[in-house]
Parts: C-alpha cells; sequence; structure tokens
C-alpha cells in the first residue's frame, strides 16, 4: 500500500503537483527522524537532518527510475546524506571498549536491567564504524532484510551479509559482560 501511494505522490509530483509531497512527507517523517536520530542521538539535530532529506529527496526525484521501491532509493539518498552530514560535525561517540565495561550501579555486581542493556546496547552501534553501524541499523533497528538494505547502501547482498557477521561479532566481543552471571563470591 505504501509503495504505491509513493508512486504515485512522486508521479504527481513530477507532473507539477508539488503539493503531493506533503503526503510523503507525512508518511516518512517518523522513520527519517528516527534514522536522523540513530546517526546523532540529538532529537532537535536529528529533526534538521531529516528537513534536509526531504529537501534533497524533493530535489532528487527525477533521478528516481523506479526499479526499485521508493522508500529503498529514498533510505539509500538519506544514509549518504546523514553519513555527509556526521562527517562535517562528528558526534560525541562512546569507544566499544567502554560499552563493555558499563555496569548498572544499582545492582551492583554489572548486570543491566533491560533499558540498561537496550542503551548499552545502541551506544555500542553508535560505536561502531559506520560500515558496520549502517548495515546493522538498516537490517535489525528498521528491520530491512538484507536484499534491501544492499539496496538501500548501494551495495552487493554478500558485501552486506559480511558486514553484518563482522558487526555482530564487533557487538558480541563487546558486550559480553552483559549477559555473563554474576560472579559468586566465595567467603
Amino acid at each position: 500500500m505504501k509503495a504505491e501511494q509513493d508512486a504515485l505522490d512522486v508521479r504527481r509530483v513530477l507532473a507539477g503537483e508539488t503539493a503531493a509531497f506533503e503526503a510523503i512527507v507525512r508518511r516518512w517523517q517518523g522513520p527519517l527522524v528516527n534514522l536522523a536520530y540513530r546517526f546523532c542521538r540529538d532529537r532537535g539535530r536529528a529533526e534538521e537532518m531529516a528537513q534536509d532529506a526531504f529537501l534533497k529527496i524533493f530535489n532528487a526525484l527525477p533521478t528516481w527510475r523506479g526499479d526499485a521501491a521508493f522508500s529503498t532509493w529514498m533510505f539509500a539518498t538519506v544514509m549518504n546524506l546523514y553519513r555527509s552530514s556526521l562527517r562535517r560535525m562528528a558526534p560525541p561517540t562512546v569507544p566499544l571498549d567502554a560499552a563493555a565495561g558499563l555496569a548498572d550501579p544499582r545492582t551492583g555486581h554489572g548486570l543491566f536491567e533491560d533499558e540498561d542493556r537496550r542503551e548499552a546496547i545502541r551506544r555500542a552501534v553508535g560505536a561502531l564504524p559506520y560500515r558496520y553501524r549502517d548495515a546493522i541499523t538498516l537490517f535489525y533497528f528498521f528491520e530491512m532484510d538484507v536484499q534491501a538494505a544492499a539496496r538501500a547502501l548501494s551495495l552487493p547482498e554478500g558485501t552486506v551479509k559480511a558486514r553484518l557477521h563482522r558487526g555482530r561479532a564487533l557487538l558480541r566481543r563487546r558486550l559480553a559482560g552483559l549477559w555473563a552471571a554474576p560472579a559468586v563470591e566465595e567467603a
């Protein structure tokens, strides 16, 4: 349904009915702001990045060939824009080594509550090199399959699979302590 509506709205915009772009913005504003937030972890900046993305998408609409879903083309365009934006203004990150050492002070034994685990995972994913972070973010947080993520990243599927594998391995090593059982102290 979304794909057909996107294609219809794009055709209307390209035919000169620029007001049809408002429907695209309404449909995709939440996902694009959320994606930007995963890149920068600042709500205000994420909204600005999404606004810039919509401007870029509007100007680039004539380049969408329609051989892939509009959303796939849009995510590829947006991912490139967000990466470029972050290169110009690097966000603060948490080193992967630090993410493994995070502990929940309320427990006293270093185990995380569910929300603490989710936050540690988000931080660790954010600290991954962008080639792994992008693949992990699209696959897990945006629930794209490998094929859609590959199209969004303009990469071969095998490359995305390799980046997912390597990214998961980095995360597994760095976050191993999150699921470790507490050490039993001997008296």
